[in-house]
């Protein structure tokens, strides 16, 4: 989740390319989730965008990278750095056409989907043995969330945690449990910082701060209170 530009089209839609430009930066999603990917794996990244997440993995841990996502903008995006992608849902027939994976990565993908149950059974399916599923989804108790809903506000978004598009919401207790359910075992719960969130540029005081000072403060308090400040929670989960 990169936020420093939310774009939309002239007709007013939303850009399919606003979530871009991932930096591979500490605490934020792309380097931890990089993280989460054994060196050398073949990793099916599901939902995969513009690719943004999905090159860094594939540079810093020698991945072999599959992308699946429906959006032809995207798609052409995610291509152009490289990647092999398929342009089509996640269903069970395009896991049938292709062979088995290490990891299965859906970075910010659970909460756009109207099932994200059916989405972790098949990816289930689809791990090799000993392989892993890696995600990360917003964190809606976010201090910035919190403070909101205090003043009785719950204000829709171009992106971020209040995307308008998220057909889901998870808090760290949520998330857990929809893996366990699954039948996936939660091996780790980390968060990110979630430096370039809107709400840091726009709310006092942080708005009065040198980018520098505000980024390091903002991940020792998403390093000391996760649940308050952590922007997303990144689920390492292996089959039960």
């Amino acid at each position: 989740m990169i936020l420093d530009t939310v774009r939309m089209r002239e007709n007013g839609e939303l850009d399919p390319l606003r979530y871009d430009g991932h930096l591979d930066a500490p605490q934020e999603v792309a380097r931890m989730l990089a993280d989460l990917v054994p060196v050398g794996s073949r990793v099916l990244d599901v939902g995969c965008g513009t690719g943004s997440v999905s090159r860094i993995i594939a540079d810093t841990r020698n991945a072999k990278i599959i992308g699946i996502e429906p959006d032809p903008c995207r798609a052409a995006a995610a291509r152009a750095r490289g990647l092999e992608v398929y342009q089509e849902l996640f269903t069970p027939a395009i896991v049938q056409r292709l062979e088995a994976f290490n990891v299965i990565l859906f970075a910010d993908v659970l909460e756009h989907v109207a099932d994200p149950d059916s989405f972790l059974q098949l990816a289930r399916r689809a791990l090799l043995p000993g392989g892993r599923v890696v995600a990360s989804v917003p964190n809606v108790a976010h201090w910035s969330v919190r403070l909101d809903l205090l003043r009785g506000r719950f204000e829709y978004q171009p992106a971020g945690i209040r995307d308008a598009t998220h057909l889901r919401w998870f808090t760290a207790d949520t998330v857990r449990s929809l893996f366990e359910t699954n039948g996936l075992r939660v091996i780790s719960l980390q968060h990110t910082a979630g430096v370039t969130l809107p709400e840091y540029e726009n709310r006092r005081p942080w708005r009065w701060m040198s980018r520098d000072r505000r980024d390091a403060i903002v991940r020792a308090l998403a390093r000391r209170l996760p649940l308050l400040f952590g922007c997303q929670h990144i689920i390492h989960a292996t089959p039960v």
